[in-house]
């Protein structure tokens, strides 16, 4: 964004409702007006009048009567003094967020959360992978009261490197999420880099190590998560669904048992998956992931991998508990794609099926996506093995349930648009405020 539509956007959030902004503003003006006239009288009536008189005719001298009548001469003058006068107030202000450590194109972002999305609706959203960090990319222009869930039992990649040494939660879901709901911009971009040399550093990316290096600290993440919020300034929170270290295993339809979730997709081949658990089972989850789902107004299951990202993190036995007890709808953001080896062959009648088996709850509605896929990107996911998933097969009870709405991305990949989902949980939430 140009530096010129960038200042044009925040001018208009300077007066978006309940900055807490135009009230003043109009207060200035009017009590600037009123100063104007009580100096106008002093001058004219009081021991400055002759002072006051020179001035006033010698503006209007300055001024053509058959140009520009003389009330026009002093209406500009009023406003150029309002000009004036706002312009110092600016510049006072800049200096006084100077002075404070405080950038002052970054103060309107941060009244602007602090005050009109502390408003915003009550969202829990549980997965993981970028699926979720992209729905929370979304949701974080019109809300600053979002919880994402995150499913940690990921072993591949720098994840399971860390875990196997550190024997700590799987970081990698969490710092994308950090780094989606991150006010900096300059944050999020350090959170994501990934060291490409190193010995030892290869292969890791900076919030991992971050991750890890207060999980250490502190010895658990559990303690250090007001920490992670403040110093990576989150737009919301950011939970890990349990903090105790846990193995993905899944149960096949031929009967094996394939452990680890870098596992699942190279060991399932031609088989399906039944079910999945987590080992220990009775894991704990935090007091605020619970506290989060009973007060939410929405909880989103997704976008994101079936198996390994959105049911994971609802095995932990308080958060599925807390989530069928909730009053809140639940809805379901369907994949656009099926996954090669964890999700082949299934329909949005299995995804939803294996949910409501694993969750005990059923999704109230589910969300998919209405755009047609462009054949090329077809082509080169079934070269993967993936298929688009559509309605084929749904019976009238799991299509009652669906909502279409445009979701597809533009570009080569087939990936959620992250304002159109916003926009389109927001209508959801609009929905129930109305019945309820």
């Amino acid at each position: 964004m140009s530096p010129w539509r960038r200042r044009r956007a925040q001018a208009r959030m300077w007066l978006s409702p309940g900055m807490g902004v135009k009230r003043w503003l109009l207060l200035f003006v009017v009590c600037t007006l009123i100063g104007a006239v009580g100096f106008l009288h002093f001058t004219w009536t009081g021991p400055l009048h002759f002072v006051a008189t020179r001035w006033i005719l010698g503006l209007n001298a300055l001024a053509n009567p058959d140009v520009m009548p003389m009330y026009v001469t002093g209406i500009s003058v009023m406003v150029l003094s309002l000009l004036g006068a706002l312009f110092a107030i600016v510049m006072l202000n800049r200096s006084v967020l100077h002075a404070t450590g405080t950038a002052p194109d970054t103060a309107v972002d941060v009244i602007y959360s602090k005050r009109t999305l502390s408003r915003g609706p009550r969202v829990v959203a549980v997965g993981g992978g970028t699926g979720l960090s992209n729905l929370l990319s979304g949701l974080k222009e019109h809300s600053s009261n979002l919880t994402a869930i995150v499913t940690v039992a990921d072993d591949g990649g720098s994840s399971g490197r860390l875990r196997a040494a550190l024997d700590m939660i799987a970081p990698g879901d969490l710092t994308d999420c950090y780094a989606a709901l991150s006010d900096s911009p300059v944050l999020a971009r350090l959170l994501l880099h990934r060291f490409g040399r190193g010995e030892g550093l290869e292969g890791h990316t900076f919030g991992n190590l971050l991750l890890a290096t207060l999980s250490e600290e502190q010895g658990g993440l559990q303690g250090a998560m007001q920490d992670i919020h403040d110093v990576l300034r989150v737009r919301g929170q950011v939970f890990p669904a349990t903090t105790t270290p846990a193995t993905l295993v899944a149960r096949l339809s031929d009967g094996r048992e394939v452990r680890g979730e870098s596992e699942l997709a190279r060991q399932v081949g031609a088989s399906r998956i039944e079910d999945v658990r987590l080992e220990p089972p009775d894991l704990p989850a935090l007091p605020a992931v619970v506290e989060a789902v009973r007060s939410a107004e929405l909880i989103v299951l997704g976008p994101g991998s079936l198996f390994t990202s959105i049911i994971p993190a609802l095995l932990v036995p308080e958060i599925a508990r807390a989530v069928r007890e909730s009053a809140a709808p639940v809805a379901y953001v369907a994949s656009l794609m099926t996954e090669p080896g964890e999700s082949t062959g299934l329909s949005l009648k299995d995804h939803v099926d294996a949910i409501s088996t694993h969750l005990g709850r059923a999704p109230t509605w589910v969300l998919m996506n209405s755009t047609p896929v462009p054949p090329t990107v077809q082509a080169r996911y079934a070269a993967e093995g993936a298929q688009v998933l559509t309605l084929q097969g749904a019976g009238r009870e799991l299509r009652g349930r669906v909502r279409s709405v445009p979701l597809l991305q533009a570009g080569d990949t087939a990936r959620h648009d992250p304002r159109a989902l916003a926009q389109a949980l927001l209508g959801l939430i609009a929905r129930v405020r109305t019945l309820g």
